[in-house]
């Protein structure tokens, strides 16, 4: 039988009476229908350019501050969507902004630069390179924590957007960030008038995918998500001498010994239980021989916690036990244990509340129930915070997609052992669910805010 339906109807229309439904399919769910096909069909036409184009930045990969061929890539593929293009904003950082009627202002970021460590997955398309860092020093490279993706699913999701256009009023600005790896990039972009020379957003949002998420999963945290970080360097000073004469020394590594001890009460015995926070020794260099004692070892630390409350306590903590079993040990003032901070703080970042459940609610939308879940925030370091800590208070939020083949993942797990993630030099994400995953939930997210009313 034929069925006489008026022009225009749409395809969830036409399905629903093909069906002989016997609910209502309201118009908004019907327009709903028609954009996915049309995301889903654009995510498809696109994949294999966007696959070739992620392969590419693998392949290779640019360290923080050195991330001149990414950031004219993505430069030149926001020009080709019909973006105006600002490039070196900060120093390499790229700034896309598409003005489309009136309506809100939003901002997504990707950041684009990879790690220093040499390539172990055996992929075809595995980086090779060997450059120099910020400081001139020849390092490995590898994009092992994702930001290839991050940049390709950027580019992904300019493409979308710009093809429908219809379906969305306001302004959007598409940013390459550089030197995440190192928390410079986003500062270094606002210092340069991120906010000022370009319009203000109302909303920033970003996305990273993660390898303990099965890829193409969407995750998503309300509140704090990522850690607030401190960097410590702890220099123990003594008075050094002959091994076989330790009454005549101040021994610096029985010292840093007994710091060590102390520093693991910190959290135990000074926070409230149940407070997170992490305090981890991570490097410890003193000596040459067996038979000298040394008269300095330096020690490393990364503090982590969601609170910057109680970061200031971790840090005035480690200041006072240092200095204090300095002069337990007997040093004189000037030869008291050094506490330093190499690098400004990394702060919490905090997803606003009603962004990020309406975001949640979005992806709840558009993906499959099981598809879509809360997770527990990351002890990770991100500079994304700094797009919402400025005077402007610009609402934030970054979600996660999935990027870990789930056999691999369920193998290890049948085996007791961790699989390969984020910052292993044996860890990629598996490129098309993880793509089109990412490419579909940012696309999403700015349809939704931006949807004409």
């Amino acid at each position: 039988m034929k069925l006489h339906l008026p022009a225009g109807c749409t395809a969830a229309l036409l399905l629903a009476a093909a069906l002989g439904a016997t609910s209502k399919i309201s118009p908004e769910e019907a327009r709903l229908h028609d954009l996915k096909q049309a995301v889903d069909r654009k995510i498809a036409a696109e994949y294999a350019s966007l696959e070739a184009i992620y392969k590419d930045i693998h392949a290779h990969p640019e360290l923080s501050f050195m991330e001149t061929r990414t950031a004219a890539l993505v430069a030149k593929e926001l020009r080709a969507c019909g973006f105006e293009v600002t490039e070196k904003v900060g120093g390499m950082g790229v700034v896309g902004v598409m003005k489309n009627g009136p309506g809100p202002v939003i901002l997504v970021r990707a950041d684009m630069d990879a790690l220093p460590i040499k390539e172990e997955t055996g992929l075809p398309y595995a980086s090779k390179v060997v450059t120099k860092d910020f400081a001139g020093k020849d390092q490995p490279a590898m994009h092992a924590c994702a930001h290839d993706m991050h940049v390709t699913g950027l580019i992904g999701t300019a493409r979308v957007l710009s093809a429908l256009k219809e379906h969305w009023s306001g302004t959007l600005i598409m940013i390459g960030q550089h030197a995440e790896e190192m928390i410079g990039g986003a500062r270094a972009m606002l210092q340069d008038g991120l906010y000022t020379k370009f319009p203000t957003p109302h909303a920033a949002i970003a996305l990273h995918v993660g390898g303990d998420i099965p890829a193409g999963e969407v995750g998503y945290v309300e509140g704090p998500v990522y850690a607030n970080v401190d960097a410590v360097i702890i220099k123990v000073r003594g008075i050094g001498g002959h091994g076989a004469r330790p009454h005549t020394t101040r021994d610096p590594v029985v010292l840093t010994g007994q710091i060590i001890g102390a520093l693991q009460t910190i959290v135990s015995r000074e926070l409230k239980p149940g407070t997170p926070a992490v305090v981890t020794i991570g490097s410890i260099h003193g000596g040459s021989r067996s038979n000298i004692i040394p008269s300095e070892v330096t020690m490393e630390l990364t503090l982590r916690c969601y609170d910057e409350a109680v970061g200031d306590h971790l840090v005035a903590s480690i200041k006072r036990i240092c200095e204090n079993l300095g002069r337990a040990a007997g040093l004189p003032d000037h030869l008291l244990p050094e506490v330093t901070m190499p690098y400004d703080r990394t702060p919490v970042v905090v997803n606003d509340g009603a962004l990020t459940r309406r975001l949640a609610g979005t992806f709840r939308a558009w993906f499959p129930a099981e598809q879509v879940k809360a997770q527990e925030p990351a002890t990770y370091g991100e500079d994304f915070s700094e797009f919402g800590r400025t005077t402007h208070r610009v609402p934030i939020c970054i979600f996660w997609v999935g990027g870990s083949d789930p056999a691999v993942m369920a193998a290890h797990q049948k085996k007791g052992e961790p699989w390969p993630s984020n910052h292993s030099p044996f860890w990629a994400p598996v490129p098309e669910p993880t793509m089109k995953a990412s490419v579909k939930a940012m696309s999403a997210a700015v349809l939704d805010l931006m949807a004409k009313r």
